[in-house]
């Protein structure tokens, strides 16, 4: 068995190394451009850097953060739990319920609604127990090939020595470390797993940041019903009424589905979703060293309830996408392509179609299209609750819209995907969402004279061959690979990189204005598969990369995210913007020489945040008229009892400008 009590050394923070950090980021002599328009900005801000990892709620790595200045909204906070990660005074407020739901989808089941115990089995009603996940022993390779360690140059056959994993050289080993020791079952590495709360619990020492875990379910219906929003619920401080109290009875009666097929054995992953981590005992040192030295938001969003496609496309879209012909015109997808969360007969809440072979698409705009006999199922729920709270779903009306993942409909070529071809998958078995014309920031950027790549490890391995098993590119997380205003662009298409070419626009001073990083499917934290030293290393790669050259240490903003939440918990307020989100917290971290002090900025954001800041900084129009970049900054109440986190102008979302501290004489845009 793998040592689980690895802990990563991260040499660039101890507090001599962060001053002189601080030392490289001043404002630089020479902004270096290569485009007309790049250096034409409202702010000091000449290039943005995007690094998306994987799957991890504010609250499950934050939890017990006590920020330098100012205040912070998590559980320690809060009180649910103490410092050491117990239970703390409040801790009811994240206290997890079972329910029923056997008839018909409901985004907030009360029926039979019941609270957990501990997960004693003694006890009644016990919290199901947290599952185990990821490689158990050194040598397995299912899920991804890691651990065969060929010198140090060659990690199993998914890397070779022409293509290392973008890590520091001397972090390669972390990709050896941290197997689980455990074939499948219960999580026994968690201290006292068979008597833990009815909530959130901590998973060090047991499970560090550089150990394997099981992965949360987090798809679209089933988080509509973990974050649990009701308007019986609402309150001054949570006006959404989402209590975020049905994680561990989601995970144990659907999961990720069965797409159509009966109950059979399902387990599903226990409570596994109620785990954190905990920086006050070490973990994530990388991280909390950065909200230390920079900028971090505490109200920062996934943008849609569910997983990585729909929500790394809002990264490039703000809109999501829908089902088409291919031209441009929408069309219903097949009948077993569109979600039906109600219960299958005889079960509770295990829904009759689900999975990513099985339902990603929905019509969310009330009416019967030809084709579908019914309106699809599970949307009454969610729109009679919006409405409750006059909000628009924001649906065009015969569109079926993408709420979790399918692959693109291009080849990283430019062709389009074969099995795509006549019936976009159905006949050869694939599942692929066709040619978008959803505008993207990459259209606005290319446009306007503006500069911009999207950097995703593993890019020239997949282009090569993009069906080869040892590929670790994620095709499904790039929003520009489903757009057919850049795939049928050579010009457009030459912006898609491999991170080896982010080394090497550095090194020429040919950095985009804009760019995005995308690690590979060993580097980018996820559960089960990667680890969150593994993304640390990355980030702390790029940062490093940054700092050294001195055309872009003093003019660069480096956001550092993760796709989604991963379907962990998180006690943070949610501002429904739609039919399709907003979903639970995620970290930000903002690295800049305009962003430093450990500051803690309480502003709405969410991934469409990002592109409202690039066409903040450079001067840009909305994507559309019906693009989430259209809604305004938020505006929060004035007077005793007022809530930072909340906006009272809802639906709105920052532009991340509150984020930075420019100098006087700078007038940025008002977030």
């Amino acid at each position: 068995m793998i040592s689980t009590n690895h802990k990563r050394k991260f040499l660039g923070l101890t507090s001599a190394v962060s001053a002189a950090m601080f030392g490289l980021f001043q404002p630089a002599v020479v902004f270096a451009t290569t485009a007309a328009n790049d250096n034409n900005t409202t702010t000091p801000i000449k290039h943005v850097i995007v690094i998306v990892g994987e799957n991890r709620t504010f609250d499950h790595l934050f939890a017990t953060y006590v920020p330098k200045t100012g205040t912070i909204s998590n559980m320690l906070s809060k009180g649910i739990i103490n410092a050491d990660g117990t239970p703390g005074p409040n801790y009811s407020l994240a206290t997890q319920y079972s329910a029923s739901d056997t008839t018909i989808f409901s985004n907030s089941p009360t029926t039979n609604k019941t609270a957990y115990t501990s997960t004693n089995t003694s006890t009644s009603n016990p919290l199901p127990l947290p599952k185990t996940g990821g490689p158990s022993t050194a040598s397995d390779t299912n899920p991804p090939p890691f651990a065969t360690l060929q010198g140090i140059t060659n990690l199993s056959n998914a890397y070779n020595a022409n293509n290392l994993p973008y890590v520091p050289s001397s972090d390669l080993g972390l990709l050896l470390t941290g197997a689980t020791g455990i074939a499948s079952g219960t999580d026994t590495r968690i201290l006292n797993v068979n008597n833990l709360p009815p909530g959130p619990f901590q998973l060090s020492p047991g499970v560090t940041d550089d150990d394997y875990a099981a992965s949360p379910v987090h798809r679209f219906y089933q988080m509509w019903q973990q974050t649990d929003c009701n308007t019986s619920y609402a309150t001054a401080g949570n006006p959404s009424g989402c209590k975020s109290d049905l994680f561990a009875w989601v995970e144990r009666t659907v999961s990720t589905g069965g797409n159509g097929n009966p109950i059979g054995s399902f387990s599903g992953e226990g409570s596994t979703a109620l785990g954190f981590y905990n920086v006050q005992n070490g973990d994530i040192a990388y991280f909390k060293s950065l909200a230390d030295n920079y900028t971090i938001a505490d109200n920062y969003h996934q943008p849609i309830m569910g997983g990585t496609g729909a929500n790394s496309i809002m990264l490039g879209t703000a809109d999501p996408l829908w089902y088409s012909d291919g031209n441009g015109n929408a069309t219903v997808p097949p009948s077993t392509w569109i979600e039906n969360p109600d219960p299958q007969t005889g079960t509770n809440n295990y829904y009759t179609q689900d999975g990513y072979s099985g339902g990603s698409f929905i019509n969310c705009s009330g009416e019967t299209v030809s084709g579908n006999t019914t309106t699809t199922p599970g949307i009454a729920a969610i729109t009679n609750y919006l409405t409750s709270i006059s909000i628009s779903p924001n649906c065009a009306a015969g569109h079926y819209y993408l709420v979790n993942n399918y692959d693109p409909g291009y080849y990283g070529d430019g062709s389009v995907d074969s099995s795509s071809n006549a019936t976009w998958g159905v006949a050869n078995g694939g599942f692929v969402i066709p040619p978008s014309s959803v505008p993207t920031i990459a259209d606005k950027l290319y446009a306007n004279g503006i500069s911009w790549s999207y950097y995703g490890e593993g890019w020239n391995a997949y282009k090569a061959n993009p069906n080869a098993p040892t590929d670790v590119y994620c095709n499904i997380c790039n929003p520009f690979l489903y757009s057919t205003a850049v795939m049928t662009n050579a010009a457009q298409r030459a912006n898609l990189k491999d991170t080896s070419d982010f080394d090497t626009d550095i090194a020429n001073n040919t950095l985009p204005a804009v760019s995005y990083i995308k690690p590979g499917g060993l580097l980018d934290g996820h559960p089960a598969s990667s680890k969150v030293t593994l993304f640390e290393a990355l980030v702390q790669r790029v940062i490093t990369t940054v700092q050294a050259n001195s055309n872009y240490a003093g003019n660069t903003a480096i956001l550092i995210t993760v796709d989604e939440g991963g379907g962990y918990y998180d006690s943070g307020y949610i501002q429904p913007l739609d039919f399709f989100g907003d979903g639970t917290r995620i970290p930000l971290i903002v690295v800049s020489p305009y962003s430093t002090g450990g500051r803690v900025v309480h502003t709405y954001y969410d991934h469409d945040s990002v592109v409202k800041f690039i066409e903040a900084n450079w001067r840009l129009s909305t994507l559309s008229s019906r693009s989430r970049d259209n809604y305004p900054n938020p505006v929060v109440g004035a007077g005793r009892g007022a809530s930072p986190y909340v906006p009272v102008n809802t639906p709105a979302i920052g532009n991340l400008m509150n984020m930075f501290q420019f100098p006087t004489g700078t007038n940025p845009p008002a977030d």
